[in-house]
């Protein structure tokens, strides 16, 4: 007898293959049949007018911490989502000497904006190696999760607070090597690192991957090769605009010297500037000179992002900007209602890589609590500087210094053409290119990336149609697992895991960002909810049931080498 039985289904495999109607059986966890069935089930779903596919894979977030108080990751896990890969960026809570969590809390809570009150209150931090972290969430999940290696967590173990400030002597380096090889051994899907000037600790200092030297970083590459089902993921300063000759040679080396495929994060598309496509693919280009593979990550939707001059965003990456944005509230308004002050940021965010940032025009206020600014509110900067006679950002810093720096601000779709999507188009079809980079379970009150996968279902059925039903799914789903060599999971076929996502393609979708105070310490974080999500099977226990968890926790910890195969690179 079989477990579950999804009917009358439009059935879209993961495969790229045209749908097809057809039944899915589930038994002990795992797909049994596609097509008619012959047998009878416990349970029984009926999905006539509905699509089944794979459960969709996240390559890019960070619920390293969530997990331990959400198991279901939401809002991910809402919007189909069953496989999330952490760890990424370099950043990864084990391993951690007993004592050492208060730094790694606020580094965490610096750059990738987790709340530091929800870290503190909703994490035990009991672990110290990398084998205890994960064990610590077996049994416990409602989404199957991976973790890589962060490199910064591996320094700053074997390294303590020297990690920060100088380069490792070849006995540290060595030391380096074996806590990685036993976080691998435990099951680590493998190594990420990041080089990016955007990433500082909690005291304002460049993070401790951004200290070691080239050879350190290829001699830890090295060891990952060792270990089958392992990957690498990397973050350099030209991820964010261009990347230099060295840092390709350096992500083409990495992967080459390894074996393993290397992504990283994001591949921004515009139409604009479509040479710098073409540029950021040359790292693609020369590792496959060398023998490796490497893939950039982008993202099929733009996602809603709001900024703040009071809390850590984008903002504070624009070159010279922390300098003023640093200190107490009197300090920074102090400096930022300086009109000297304010013309040197103007042009050091004009001729920077955040340029987009600076069309302040462009901001909507979307919230403002000082009651001379209740009608600013849902009002555009540009049309407000041009009822005043002046400059948008004289404006927008007018506004916020009244309000104390508490503005909320959502800067509006920027690259938004015809053109721009059909480039995007182009881009999803290059073999070096892969959807992702929701950054999910990070930055929680400034973005609300993890909906993703509703919202391009959304434009591929009803919107700009710009690929298939099934290609949609296609790279959801089996790309990223293949990306990952994750075992059984990817397409809807017997043998393979029951990682099943049924909606209505009528409906799906995602709503709209909201602010919610549901974190741990009653932080704040953007939520989306989803709709036409009617059910979501994880290891074929029902886990999600119209947009809402059902309290099954069947997920497991995706080990390297057990729940991951090797993928090849040449």
């Amino acid at each position: 007898m079989l477990d579950l039985a999804i009917t009358g289904a439009t059935v879209v495999d993961g495969g790229g293959g045209r749908p097809v109607r057809a039944d899915v059986g589930v038994r002990d966890g795992r797909v049994a049949a596609v097509g008619e069935l012959d047998e009878p089930a416990r349970e029984t779903v009926d999905a006539d007018g509905l699509v089944v596919c794979p459960g969709f894979i996240d390559p890019h977030t960070h619920y390293d911490a969530q997990l331990w108080w959400d198991p279901f990751a939401t809002p991910s896990s809402w919007h189909g989502v069953t496989s999330v890969i952490g760890g990424n960026c370099g950043f990864t809570l084990a391993p951690l000497h007993k004592g050492d969590g208060d730094y790694l809390r606020r580094m965490m809570a610096q750059v990738e904006g987790m709340p530091l009150a929800a870290l503190e209150e909703g994490v035990d931090w009991t672990w110290e190696s990398f084998e205890e972290f994960l064990t610590g969430l077996d049994g416990n999940l409602g989404v199957n999760a991976g973790f890589l290696v962060g490199h910064c967590a591996l320094r700053r173990y074997v390294m303590g607070p020297d990690a920060i400030g100088r380069e490792a002597t070849g006995r540290e380096v060595a030391e380096m090597e074996a806590v990685l090889r036993r976080s691998l051994e435990a099951g680590g899907l493998g190594l990420s690192t990041t080089r990016s000037s955007t990433h500082k600790d909690g005291d304002g200092e460049p993070v401790a991957s951004r200290w070691a030297t080239p050879e350190e970083l290829i001699s830890l590459c090295r060891i990952v090769g060792e270990y089958p089902g392992t990957t690498l993921e990397g973050m350099v300063q030209g991820c964010l605009d261009r990347f230099s000759d060295e840092e390709i040679e350096l992500f083409a080396t990495m992967s080459a010297t390894a074996g393993r495929p290397l992504n990283w994060n994001v591949l921004s598309v515009s139409a604009d500037d479509a040479t710098k496509i073409a540029h950021q693919l040359r790292a693609a280009a020369r590792a496959r000179e060398l023998g490796g593979r490497v893939v950039a990550l982008t993202m099929p939707i733009l996602v809603p992002m709001n900024m703040s001059f009071g809390t850590f965003c984008a903002l504070w990456l624009i070159p010279g900007w922390d300098e003023v944005l640093r200190g107490s509230v009197e300090e920074r308004v102090a400096r930022l209602s300086d009109p000297r002050v304010r013309e040197d940021m103007l042009a050091k965010a004009r001729t920077s890589s955040f340029a987009r940032l600076a069309e302040f025009g462009n901001y909507v206020i979307g919230d403002a609590f000082h009651p001379d600014l209740a009608e600013t509110v849902g009002r555009r900067v540009d049309e407000m500087a041009a009822e005043r006679g002046e400059d948008p950002f004289t404006t927008l810093a007018d506004i916020v210094c009244k309000d104390g720096l508490r503005t909320v601000l959502w800067p509006q779709p920027t690259s938004d053409t015809d053109n721009d999507w059909a480039l995007r188009s182009l881009v999803w079809e290059h073999p070096d290119v892969m959807l992702g980079g929701s950054d999910a379970g990070a930055h929680l009150d400034r973005m609300c990336g993890s909906p993703y996968f509703t919202r391009f279902l959304a434009d591929s059925l009803r919107g700009r149609k710009l690929v298939s039903l099934e290609r949609a799914v296609q790279l959801l789903t089996d790309v990223p697992a293949r990306l990952f060599g994750l075992r059984g999971r990817g397409r809807l076929e017997p043998g393979n895991h029951a990682d099943i996502v049924v909606f209505d393609p009528e409906t799906v979708d995602a709503g709209p960002a909201t602010l919610v105070p549901d974190l741990p310490g009653e932080s704040p974080r953007l939520i989306a909810e989803s709709i036409g999500v009617r059910h979501v099977f994880v290891n074929g226990a029902e886990t999600i049931r119209d947009g809402a968890p059902t309290g099954a926790l069947p997920g497991t910890v995706l080990r390297s080498g057990k729940e991951t195969a090797t993928v090849a690179t040449a």
